[in-house]
């Protein structure tokens, strides 16, 4: 990827001049079957610019309460396109046609829905894959209801490796869709939103205006082109993840389900740990391991490309001298 960066062509992208960044861009769009797509820094700016494209101030965004977009994007939804978020009680972010119909039969003073987000893998439920049956289903009711659909495929092309399901028959149950290449892809910075050619190009014109025209932005688009091309190894990291949850497993049974881990992130119960959390993550930064404090106390721990087997074991050796107290 670096050698890529420091040999792309460039231009001038804000006038859509640089020749790597729209190969990208025309890469990614026919991987996900849509007509264009807009190269973006991150995947915040690619939800964001999906819900202003479609929405109007004061809307609600329909959507299971885990989403990305709602939780942890820093308000951007309401800050930036005056929207808010219209819930439904979807497990792991499977809502049905049921919830789509209940949430769709207010009237009166409610705000109108004008939007609907999935999230597919889904971030906060561990990884989770919502099944193609789920998001057809739900989709042909946001349809009846004259929804527009975003989805939020971050890890999109994680759960393509867990299922076998092609990208784009998930893409094709939204009218946008963003992916990322710095998540499991593992490209050092980039995001691309995607979907109808008109949709795109406005999306571009608010790109500009949220501070996303980066210019010479081949470099970074060249090593997004690298990502989206190996995007089949990430059947790597979801065997890494089998094997860190099956090591934990082995050592705390009662914190990880193993059953549970379907892509790359396992999630680990702090309260079934026979040690204090402390014990065990104040060890790690001597192991050369970083680790980020533990949400709602479930700890998320992810593979990715720079994550290898002897990373996994150094992990669960440290948990294991942990409760051996050495």
């Amino acid at each position: 990827m670096r050698k890529a960066m420091a040999t792309a062509e460039v231009g001038d992208d804000v006038y859509s001049d640089d020749p790597t960044a729209n190969a990208l861009e025309e890469e990614a769009a026919a991987v996900v079957g849509k007509e264009a797509a807009v190269f973006v820094p991150t995947g915040t700016m690619g939800n964001q610019l999906a819900i202003m494209l479609q929405t109007r101030p004061g809307d609600d965004v329909l959507c299971d309460p885990g989403i990305h977009s709602r939780n942890v994007e820093r308000g951007a939804a309401s800050a930036l396109s005056g929207v808010a978020f219209r819930t439904v009680d979807a497990s792991d972010g499977r809502i049905s046609p049921e919830m789509i119909d209940q949430a769709m039969s207010t009237s009166g003073f409610f705000p109108r829905i004008r939007l609907m987000v999935w999230e597919n893998t889904h971030n906060l439920s561990g990884g989770k894959v919502i099944p193609i049956a789920v998001m057809e289903e739900g989709t042909r009711a946001a349809k009846r209801h004259k929804l527009s659909i975003h989805l939020d495929g971050a890890r999109l092309f994680n759960a393509v490796a867990a299922s076998g399901v092609a990208a784009d028959k998930y893409a094709s149950n939204a009218d946008t869709v963003q992916f990322c290449f710095s998540k499991g892809l593992g490209a050092p910075v980039g995001s691309i939103l995607c979907g109808r050619a008109d949709l795109v190009a406005e999306g571009r014109y608010l790109r500009k205006r949220l501070g996303g025209g980066m210019r010479q932005v081949g470099v970074l688009a060249a090593a997004a082109r690298i990502a989206l091309r190996d995007r089949d190894r990430l059947s790597d990291d979801h065997k890494l993840a089998a094997q860190l949850v099956e090591g934990l497993a082995a050592l705390v049974p009662a914190a990880v389900n193993p059953e549970a881990v379907e892509t790359n992130m396992v999630q680990v119960d702090i309260s079934y740990l026979p040690v204090p959390f402390e014990a065990w993550s104040g060890r790690l930064p001597a192991a050369g391991i970083k680790i980020n404090p533990p949400i709602g106390g479930l700890l998320r721990l992810v593979t990715h490309r720079d994550v290898s087997t002897g990373d996994v074991e150094r992990l669960v050796d440290e948990l294991r001298l942990a409760v051996a107290g050495q």
